[in-house]
């Protein structure tokens, strides 16, 4: 079977790893030292009852020998409740599911980052990326919970399992990678109607469909009106105004994926119409005209790439 491949998240990590590493050879040689668990990934799942679907599944997609192998691995492990609850979900059996070997490879790859991750050195707040390629983000809001590419939570329920080619911790729900770009993303919520009317005018939807990743500030509806009033035009003349609405457009895009944990508070930001704007630590932005907007929701996951929400459009020089 094809390495895995190393991710950014290693490096995000290793720093963290390394210094934990360098704590333990200069701890006192009285202290009682851990035993590592003989059990892989794998030994660690078959001896506990509630990782039994979870073991079914990696035997019904090939993946433990992979599972199997030196890693290190940190596994995001579902117990069988989670399970249950996605088939639910999906409104599918466990049968059919452990039969569709090509979205399990997919799901559970999602769940594996090819690091030794203990709980301590989760990059809070940060993209992660998994074997699968996707990404996902921990938060500490409430307890340890996992933001997926489709905007679902699970909670990290016990951290720090040992195995002996890794770490696994448990999660109360299946994670699932994202299954809609930029573009499908806006046209599912009813508050971006007028901004995917402007996409499709300006002809940018193949731009936002492609593989990214994009940043992208995306205006409401609310914030639109606002613009028709401020620039005392109306819908249909701004949306057959190509060149106006391209430029707008493009400034509201940041090439590369920035969560809000990325954001680099008071530097200029430029976007691929060419020119910047600043966020501060409020997260206001202030344009180029020096107009500011709020952004009011953070971290929407797409499949290439993420969306803030803000209050007003954003416009660049006159």
């Amino acid at each position: 079977m094809q390495s895995l491949p190393k991710r950014n998240f290693l490096k995000l990590t290793l720093a963290a790893t390394a210094a934990a590493a360098l704590a333990a050879c200069g701890s006192n040689d009285d202290e009682v030292v851990a035993t590592v668990n003989p059990l892989d990934i794998v030994g660690v799942a078959q001896s506990d009852p509630q990782f039994s679907i979870l073991v079914e599944a990696v035997v019904a997609a090939g993946l433990v020998d992979t599972l199997k192998s030196a890693g290190p691995f940190t596994v995001f492990a579902p117990t069988n409740t989670a399970f249950a609850a996605l088939l639910t979900e999906l409104g599918v059996t466990k049968d059919a599911l452990l039969a569709n070997k090509p979205l399990l490879t997919a799901v559970l790859t999602y769940h594996v980052v090819p690091a030794k991750v203990p709980a301590a050195s989760v990059p809070v707040g940060k993209a992660i990326t998994s074997v699968q390629g996707g990404v996902f983000k921990i938060e500490t809001t409430g307890g340890l919970k996992i933001t997926d590419g489709r905007n679902r939570v699970a909670n990290i329920v016990a951290t720090d399992v040992a195995a002996s080619n890794g770490v696994i911790h448990v999660i109360d729900k299946v994670i699932l990678p994202a299954d809609k770009d930029i573009v499908a993303t806006a046209q599912s919520l009813p508050d971006f109607s007028i901004l995917v009317e402007a996409v499709v005018a300006a002809g940018l939807v193949s731009t936002l469909q492609g593989t990214g990743p994009f940043t992208v500030f995306a205006p409401t509806n609310a914030a639109f009106a606002a613009l028709l009033t401020e620039l005392g035009v109306s819908k249909d003349a701004l949306l057959a105004n190509k060149a106006l609405l391209t430029q707008v457009l493009t400034y509201h895009v940041v090439p590369g994926r920035v969560l809000k944990a990325d954001v680099p508070v008071g530097a200029p930001i430029t976007t691929v119409q060419g020119e910047t704007f600043t966020i501060n630590a409020a997260l206001k932005i202030t344009d180029r005209r020096a107009r500011q907007a709020g952004i009011v929701a953070t971290d929407v996951f797409t499949s290439n790439g993420v969306i803030h929400v803000i209050d007003k459009v954003i416009l660049p020089a006159a």
